[in-house]
């Protein structure tokens, strides 16, 4: 393509040099530059593409898309514009034909239930006999096609090249997860949504926003900008209802809206709901009729997720026997509340929950399904929020009868450090510290430990728990990773539970009775 056609979207404040020349690839990392590629420098949050110009003609570019104002040079031609991540999108969405204007995109933000929901959508549209396309938090995938996701949101340019490659593998429906950052940094910006999907909003990454407020705003860019201006009309809002920041967002919504949720005014809402450790019931009415939903997953939360999954298929006018064919279907999503099945007599629940508010809503969904005691393992991440980590421990204080302390991705954090500012919400609550859970004794309710080896502090709770106990493992989820430094190491929450599950088995244990 040319550079004159490709460079027609984008509000140019200043070009130097030819623009008759011949674009063969984009790029934005210096080191995969190669001659015809065009060079766009953005800025990271550890390096900005501008201190690689140089590099990036050394390997071949003439072409460099700058946000700061570069001297002409000899032989280069210089695209200045006010923000290059903005017009990597535009680029990247005109050099790859405009590629989601040939899929039905269906989008969802929110702080907790993005995974889930896409899963669930997945099933449902394949239920419809769709082909379906998903790029979010696990992996980018489609039939024929796997690929684990190094981060949830891809960079725009590599996010059309997907959707690009898609749409020849002949997918039709695409479910994205966008989270805030990629909203911010423009990623998903020049792509045509049919539904963009609101799960709900609680505080995260504080670290990179600041306030709520900026948080909210971020993700509020879904349904303000992006479906409104990239589509021939506005595209569908689907808007959790019961959500405190959904007033707020409604304000913002200009076209076609449907609520979910519990409350009266959602046109989605669930009624007769069961909850059990076989899964959930519930009658779910829609402006279309009633739907019977027998899913698999467990606990309330996901509750709100199957209602944010029905609400974008009513929305696309799918089948009600499709959606709810689609919702059984899926028997688990990887990490998300993923009941760990042994025969030692405990309920082991591996879950990504690394907020406050979905460890509060993941334990409150577990004391729903369980009047036993809850042993709750978790820890916090290291680089990232830290007015978060005092909160998550008040919330497992309150809502688990013991606590175990332990190490999550401490990154270039010391763990004990992290750990120590949980330690600060659990002892907020007043419960007592323990040198190991086997000091609570057979039938004890009520207090916390720390243990930083994380596999240690799995098989601890495992060993310990008696009779009909759960233990929630919290924080990691789907990761079979852990960052030490800035190292990665084989770690998978779900195979260490497997691990301890299986050793005291073969201690020939069974399950402890308590006294």
């Amino acid at each position: 393509m040319l550079l004159q056609n490709l460079i027609q979207d984008l509000t140019v404040l200043q070009l130097h040099g030819n623009v008759e020349r011949e674009v063969r690839a984009l790029t934005y990392h210096s080191g995969q530059v190669s001659e015809g590629s065009l060079f766009v420098a953005i800025k990271g949050t550890q390096s900005d593409g501008h201190d690689f110009i140089q590099q990036a003609i050394d390997r071949g570019t003439q072409i460099v898309v700058v946000e700061k104002p570069l001297a002409p040079m000899p032989g280069i031609t210089i695209v200045e514009v006010a923000n290059t991540r903005a017009a990597l999108a535009q680029l990247s969405n005109r050099f790859f034909g405009f590629p989601s204007h040939s899929l039905t995109v269906i989008g969802i933000t929110g702080t907790n239930g993005k995974t889930t929901t896409t899963y669930l959508l997945e099933s449902i549209l394949a239920a419809c006999g769709l082909k379906v396309g998903v790029i979010g938090t696990v992996d980018v995938r489609y039939p024929g096609y796997v690929q684990p996701a190094s981060v949830t949101t891809p960079e725009s340019l590599d996010l059309q090249r997907t959707l690009r490659e898609m749409v020849d593998a002949g997918v039709t429906h695409v479910v994205l997860e966008a989270t805030s950052h990629a909203l911010d940094m423009h990623r998903v910006d020049g792509t045509r949504f049919a539904v963009g999907l609101f799960t709900n909003l609680s505080q995260d990454h504080l670290d990179y926003h600041g306030t709520m407020g900026e948080y909210f705003a971020a993700k509020s860019r879904l349904f303000s900008h992006i479906l409104q201006e990239e589509g021939e009309s506005p595209a569908l809002a689907v808007i959790n209802t019961d959500d405190l920041w959904c007033e707020k967002l409604f304000t913002l919504i200009n076209g076609p809206l449907l609520r979910f949720g519990l409350s009266a005014e959602a046109e989605i809402r669930a009624e007769q709901v069961r909850c059990d450790f076989s899964g959930i019931q519930a009658l779910i009415r829609t402006p279309r009729g009633e739907l019977e939903v027998h899913s698999p997953l467990l606990g309330r939360l996901n509750l709100y997720n199957l209602l944010a999954a029905t609400a974008v298929a009513v929305g696309l006018d799918l089948p009600l026997e499709s959606i709810a064919s689609g919702q059984k279907a899926l028997a688990r999503v990887p990490g998300r509340l993923e009941n760990i099945p042994n025969d030692v007599g405990v309920h082991v629940v591996v879950d990504y929950a690394h907020t406050p508010d979905a460890l509060e809503k993941a334990l409150d969904s577990l004391r729903e399904l369980h009047s036993g005691r809850i042993i709750c393992v978790f820890g916090c991440g290291g680089d990232r929020d830290r007015t978060k980590r005092p909160l998550m421990g008040e919330a497992a204080a309150q809502r688990a009868d013991l606590v175990v302390i332990t190490s999550d991705n401490p990154r270039t954090e010391v763990p004990e450090a992290i750990m120590a500012d949980i330690e600060a919400g659990v002892r907020a609550q007043g419960l007592p510290f323990l040198s190991s859970l086997a000091q609570c004794g057979g039938n004890c309710k009520g207090g916390y430990t720390l243990l930083v080896d994380r596999s240690e502090a799995i098989h601890m709770a495992i060993d310990y728990a008696g009779a009909g106990d759960v233990i929630y493992i919290g924080g990691k989820g789907h990761e079979n990773y852990q960052i030490l430094g800035n190292k990665r190491i084989d770690f998978d929450d779900r195979i260490v539970a497997g691990e301890a599950l299986k050793q005291r088995r073969e201690r020939g244990r069974g399950a402890k009775v308590k006294k």
